[in-house]
């Protein structure tokens, strides 16, 4: 089985293109929503949060993500130690989910993507930092622009998706269904 991974910045349009992938009957994790579920649920895993970053992590057994939101990312070291155990769980977790899986192929969302590790193709989803912004407002009505902007900075630049992308969809207009379609014949095939 293909794992192809589908990756792009904040409002680039990754989990639409996913989307689209599921209406073709193609299996999606979705990383970042696995993670929160983990990171709720895992009692291993949150026993090691507890331990890199206090008992205020959790409250009543619930994540308190305000108070590690506040601690981590003002501590790039900090932010990076509580990565290194949630990727881990986030990965043994995709592979035990692909194991169910009969499709030809299935997909990887993750908006973080370092190495192409654990996925054989990478698909990035391209938007322009103007889209992207306008997008996020949109979903996202308590964030600021200024805020969105501050996120677009912190994450992977245009070239580090694209040197580690197989396929590129540009999302800058209405015609990502095409896009798809050839992606998606592209893995059928093989």
């Amino acid at each position: 089985m293909i794992k192809v991974g589908i990756t792009g910045g904040i409002g680039s349009g990754k989990s639409t293109v996913a989307r689209i992938f599921e209406v073709l009957d193609i299996p999606v994790y979705h990383a970042d929503d696995e993670a929160k579920w983990l990171i709720a649920n895992d009692k291993s895993l949150k026993i090691e949060i507890i331990k890199l970053l206090g008992e205020e992590a959790y409250i009543n057994g619930e994540y308190n993500r305000s108070y590690v939101s506040l601690k981590v990312f003002n501590d790039s070291d900090l932010l990076q130690r509580l990565n290194s155990l949630v990727h881990p769980a986030v990965a043994m977790h995709f592979e035990n989910w692909v194991k169910s899986k009969t499709t030809p192929y299935i997909i990887k969302e993750a908006a973080i993507v370092k190495s192409k590790s654990g996925i054989d193709h990478l698909i990035y989803v391209h938007a322009s930092s103007e889209k992207r912004v306008e997008r996020t407002l949109k979903r996202d009505n308590f964030r600021t622009r200024e805020a969105v902007l501050k996120i677009i900075e912190s994450q992977q630049t245009e070239d580090d998706f694209r040197a580690l992308a197989d396929f590129v969809i540009d999302n800058e207009s209405d015609l990502l269904i095409p896009q798809v379609l050839e992606i998606h014949k592209k893995f059928i095939s093989f």
